[in-house]
């Protein structure tokens, strides 16, 4: 049975996961070394076990779930790998179905229980908005610990791939639309046709331009996380076959938006605009 949950980490994303173990019943600890004061809040808010160790964490924990920017999740296993840990660990990243299996390969072969997992949905406040799917030999057992909510929990099937292939083809259409609607209104901006393209928009679909505008502005703050996430995207079309440029163009338009990381508000259209199109000579 599992009770006891490490969580790494309770940032916006990770304190919502949390939220939902704790309503469910189920202890959960954090490891509090080198985390933000906005991290600290979270934790404390929702009365999370607080580690002065990542050790720690893994000696007091039967799952430890992972969930971090998808740069750094091959990082983390390694980290929880080196503490000796022979619990269950749950990756639920925005990562590539073969880094999943990457990262499966290495923990299973020291005695690991590894489960797949990709999160759709925003942050939930309440139940039926952002559903956590799973996969892997095991991946049944977690159910019980999300039975609370708000987060929802489906189990997709046995293998290790399955939850991180369906968020990289979900994320491919969200994020990756609305870096091209980015590009798209970065290149009608330099032609000086920007304003008739958004007339035309909303003449065939009243309402795209105002609808657009907001999603990209929604996601510029979180821009300096989905640079890595495109490139995952990216990675996991090759791997079936589908041209990966696409997604390859979408990291690079969020990487042109990195300084919006941590901005009190979020950064108007001109701002994002001005952020994404190169420097020219006059």
């Amino acid at each position: 049975m599992i009770h006891r949950i490490g969580i790494l980490h309770p940032g916006e994303m990770g304190s919502a996961v949390a939220a939902t173990l704790v309503n469910s019943g189920m202890q959960v600890g954090w490891c509090s070394i080198d985390r933000s004061a906005a991290t600290r809040a979270r934790a404390e808010a929702l009365g999370l076990t607080a580690h002065t160790s990542l050790q720690a964490l893994c000696d007091n924990s039967d799952l430890v779930i992972s969930v971090c920017p998808p740069h750094a999740a091959i990082a983390q296993a390694e980290a929880v790998l080196a503490c000796g840990y022979q619990g269950i660990y749950a990756d639920i990243n925005a990562i590539a179905p073969a880094t999943m299996q990457q990262i499966a390969g290495s923990l299973t072969a020291t005695g690991i229980s590894v489960i797949d997992g990709g999160i759709i949905g925003l942050p939930p406040v309440a139940r039926g908005t952002t559903w956590l799917y799973l996969s892997g030999p095991g991946a049944e057992q977690l159910v019980p610990c999300f039975k609370a909510g708000p987060m929802e929990v489906k189990v997709l099937g046995r293998e290790i791939g399955q939850a991180s292939g369906l968020k990289m083809c979900f994320a491919a259409n969200s994020k990756g639309t609305a870096a091209m609607h980015t590009a798209i209104l970065g290149a009608a901006e330099a032609m000086g046709v920007r304003e008739a393209l958004e007339q035309q928009w909303d003449i065939y679909n009243p309402g795209f331009t105002a609808k657009t505008h907001g999603r990209i502005r929604q996601v510029a703050r979180k821009a300096w996380r989905f640079t890595g996430e495109m490139q995952e995207i990216a990675s996991t079309l090759a791997n079936c076959g589908m041209p990966p440029a696409f997604h390859q163009g979408a990291a690079d338009i969020y990487e042109r938006q990195v300084g919006f990381k941590d901005t009190a508000e979020e950064p108007s259209i001109t701002e994002i605009l001005a952020a994404v199109r190169p420097e020219t000579d006059d």
